[in-house]
């Protein structure tokens, strides 16, 4: 069989489309693989350019063709769909994924270590449980005010909602299920807490992390969220690039040599972008309270736009300001307080 060059796969749970292809685009192959036909073939392939939609098992078979030789390239999926042919199956998705990585321009996501991947699971797992208790909290806020006790948003005002379960005059059903609420909550609180203490731990232990904190703004999840998911930051020319990766910059419809910026895109890393927008909001109602540091941009910014607004292009300039720290192996400095 004639060298092959490069092999898009079309990843499944048990199933793998395979497309083999010249390094002038001809077909060679195609196959369809189960899980382990899959692993001996790749195996037995001479090293060669390895092309996968970036997706959830992507990293892990990164990984494993990694050692046997082959340059394993991810690609966004978005990247990959315009070159999808007619119809969308397998095959024309294993194909298409060839083509876009023998575009010379492609943009390609680095392949996560698996202690990348733990500190991810990490955080997302504390993501699910704040989510799961908020959602706990709401019920009962809901049920509750069915019977005419109301409380505030937050989880700040559970025991005000308990201290009411016991003293109002309600079915004895309802108190019940109020119980069962409470101590819902208080048991995924609990584990929200021992997760907490585990990312403060990590990020003691990070470099990286321990960088990040010296910037307002950024606590230790912000900072275990960036070591987790943000790839290095020298794969970004500028801090710019960074941002946009993050969905922090303004969207363009730009044409004719005439510049239209829109709204934020929103089209990056989610997890780490809404932690950066946190931040930003700590950092301008606590530096806001008196308007900012006179001079600063803070305060020129506060003085003439809305607050969320001003948290929005702080948290763009904190992007900008971590690419800078981490190309540059600095901590945070803004010694004439131009920013905050």
């Amino acid at each position: 069989m004639e060298e092959v060059s490069i092999v898009g796969v079309d990843l499944a749970k048990q199933v793998f489309q395979v497309h083999g292809a010249a390094a002038d685009g001809r077909v060679l192959f195609r196959k369809k693989l189960s899980r382990r036909q899959f692993a001996k073939f790749m195996a037995s392939l001479a090293p060669c350019v390895v092309a996968m939609e970036a997706c959830g098992t992507a990293h892990y078979w990164g990984r494993e063709l990694s050692r046997h030789g082959h340059d394993v390239r991810l690609i966004a999926p978005i990247y990959v769909k315009p070159f999808v042919k007619r119809q969308k199956n397998d095959a024309a998705d294993a194909e298409a994924v060839a083509e876009a990585a023998l575009r010379p321009t492609m943009r390609c996501v680095a392949v996560k270590t698996a202690d990348q991947q733990a500190r991810a699971m990490l955080f997302r797992t504390r993501d699910l449980l704040v989510g799961q208790r908020t959602q706990l909290v709401n019920a009962l806020r809901g049920h509750l005010a069915e019977h005419g006790i109301i409380a505030g948003q937050g989880v700040r005002n559970i025991a005000r909602l308990a201290t009411r379960l016991e003293e109002g005059a309600l079915p004895d059903l309802v108190r019940d299920l109020g119980r069962l609420y409470l101590d819902r909550i208080a048991q995924i609180s609990a584990e929200i807490g021992k997760l907490d203490k585990r990312i403060a731990a990590a990020a003691k232990e990070n470099d990286l992390a321990r960088r990040l904190q010296t910037m307002p703004g950024i606590g230790p999840v912000c900072a275990m969220a960036i070591a987790a998911f943000a790839p290095d930051m020298r794969t970004f020319r500028r801090g710019r690039d960074f941002s946009a990766w993050l969905g922090l910059v303004p969207r363009q419809h730009s044409t004719g040599g005439k510049q239209k910026l829109g709204r934020t895109s929103k089209m990056g890393q989610r997890d780490i972008r809404r932690l950066l927008i946190v931040g930003a909001m700590s950092v301008v109602h606590w530096r806001g309270r008196d308007g900012g540091r006179p001079g600063s941009w803070l305060a020129r910014m506060l003085a003439r736009k809305p607050r969320k607004l001003v948290a929005i292009a702080l948290a763009n300039k904190m992007a900008r300001m971590i690419w800078a720290m981490l190309v540059r192996d600095e901590n945070y400095r803004d010694p004439t307080g131009a920013v905050c």
